[in-house]
This record gives structure tokens, C-alpha cells and sequence, in this order.
């Protein structure tokens, strides 16, 4: 064979695909087989999902009327969900966590982390609250000064030493009352606090005041009883006469002690003020 020329091996492969077809018969390459018949040449190889689901669809066994269920396909299209997500993966606002706060603990351990609390003056320290926890009377300031932000407590400078004289005129000792003010921190230079600053900070004093809950609450300065009272009005319009607080408290307002160490002709009005405020503590039933 391998000396045949080309004509020569041409004659050999058909001689041997004649004597082939003599032994075996006719025969073909697959293309008209019974088996080819079955295939839709007009569906392409790579058979889309939608086609596919269909195909499994008409497929499935037709349930028995035994009571038993088609299993769905394993190649379903899942479906959107439409439920609601749970509350726990909600982001919490400040108000959750103030709202989560059950004790005066809880809340002060929030607030040595709330920065939002602080004022643009760097470095202070928290200045939350101090006195009986369940005082029939809260007594609320405007904000701390540099002697409050040194020792953490309220009211302990020049201006606390005087609210101790008054509390005492009216038979109040300081650790019978609870005393916080409207900012936790410092401002600088002494400051009025901005109105920012005190709606940042008026929902922790909320908080604060339901977990005490006083029977009383005196307002000291035109800052604190503007913020509770949430009115822009002058101090003399305000203080004199008891104001209804949330539906829950009674408020009088009074001026700070701060002021009547500048301007001695506020203590008579101040004075005239917290007497009504014992009278009225007395008629309220406060622990004696």
C-alpha cells in the first residue's frame, strides 16, 4: 500500500466499501437514525432556564388523587421575599436607647458615652445629676460651670453654696432633692447653651425626670424653664405660678442663683417663689 499511487488507494477504499455493503447491507452516518428523529433541531444547545422550567413542568407526574403533593421542582425560581424585616435588625435611634434605659444607672452610663451630649468645649467632664432618686422635687439648672465640670455634681460653685441656703429656709436639705440641669457638659466661657445643644440634650433630662418621677419640679433660670416649657417667653412671665409639665408634672419657675449673686433685687421674687413651692409640696403630699 504504501508504494499505491493516489488512483490505486481510491480503487482499493471503494472496492472495500462495496464488499461492506454486500456483507452488512445499506447504512448511513447517524443524521436519519429513529433515535435523531426525537431532537428539535430548532432549540439551541445552550437551552435557556425559562425553557428548561417549562420542559420540568410538563414533565411532572399529575398528583394522585391519594392525597399525596407534587414535590416542587428543585430548580424553582425562588421568590421575592415580602416580609417585613424583624425589629431587632432596625437601626436603633438615640431614642431607643434612651427609651431601653430602666434605672438612673442605665441612663448616666449612656450618657458617659453619648457625644452628642457635649458642647465644643474639649475635655469636659459629665456632670449628670446628684441627690435623692426618688426626691418628691427636682430641681433643674441650665448648664454646669467650671467648678460643676471639676467635680461632676451640680450646683457646687458660688451659686450652689446660695441654692443650699434657700433649700434650707424652706426645710429642704440638698440630699432630700434631686438637682440635674439641661446640659450634661460644660459649654465655654460660661455660656448660655445653644438651642441646639439643649434639643440634643432635653431627651436624656426626659428620661431622667420619668425615672425619678417628682411630684414638683422648679425651674431655675430663663434657659431651663424656656426649654421644658418649650416657650420663648421672658422669665418674670413665667415664674410666679405652676405650669402643667407632660401631663405628669407640675412646674414652677424661679430665677437661678447665679442671677441673684449679680442682681440682689431677685431675691424677694425668688424668695416669694419657692415659699408657694413648699406649700404647694406640703398639699402634694411630699416626703417630709
Amino acid at each position: 500500500m504504501a508504494d499505491s499511487t493516489p488512483e490505486e488507494l481510491i480503487e482499493n477504499i471503494i472496492s472495500f466499501i462495496e464488499r461492506e455493503r454486500e456483507v452488512y447491507g445499506e447504512f448511513s452516518l447517524g443524521m436519519d437514525s429513529s433515535a435523531d428523529k426525537n431532537i428539535d433541531t430548532k432549540q439551541p444547545a445552550d437551552t435557556t432556564y425559562e425553557q428548561e422550567k417549562k420542559q420540568n413542568t410538563a414533565e411532572e407526574p399529575e398528583a394522585s388523587n391519594t392525597g399525596s403533593t407534587t414535590q416542587p421542582s428543585s430548580s424553582a425560581e425562588p421568590k421575592e421575599s415580602t416580609q417585613e424585616p424583624a425589629e431587632d435588625d432596625k437601626p436603633k435611634t438615640v431614642q431607643d436607647y434612651i427609651d431601653a434605659c430602666d434605672s438612673l444607672q442605665e441612663l448616666e452610663a449612656l450618657c458617659k458615652k453619648a457625644d452628642i451630649l457635649r458642647t465644643d468645649l474639649e475635655g469636659t467632664q459629665l456632670v449628670f445629676g446628684v441627690g435623692n432618686p426618688n426626691a418628691d422635687l427636682m430641681l433643674i439648672g441650665e448648664a454646669p460651670g467650671a467648678e460643676e465640670d471639676r467635680l461632676g455634681e451640680p450646683f457646687v460653685g458660688k451659686a450652689g453654696q446660695l441654692l443650699n441656703k434657700i433649700l434650707a429656709a424652706i426645710d429642704f436639705e440638698r440630699e432630700d432633692v434631686y438637682i440635674a440641669n439641661i446640659l450634661k457638659h460644660r459649654p465655654p466661657n460660661n455660656r448660655n447653651p445653644k438651642p441646639e445643644e439643649r434639643q440634643r440634650s432635653l431627651p436624656f433630662l426626659l428620661k431622667q425626670i420619668d425615672l425619678i418621677e417628682p411630684k414638683l419640679i422648679l425651674s431655675l433660670g430663663k434657659v431651663s424653664a424656656q426649654t421644658l416649657l418649650d416657650k420663648n417667653s421672658s422669665l418674670s412671665s413665667m415664674r410666679g405660678r405652676f405650669h402643667n409639665f407632660r401631663e405628669n408634672y407640675e412646674l414652677l419657675a424661679t430665677y437661678h442663683p447665679a442671677a441673684l449673686l449679680r442682681h440682689a433685687k431677685w431675691k424677694r421674687p425668688t424668695w416669694e417663689d419657692v415659699k408657694l413651692l413648699r406649700k404647694r409640696y406640703d398639699e402634694l403630699g411630699g416626703q417630709p
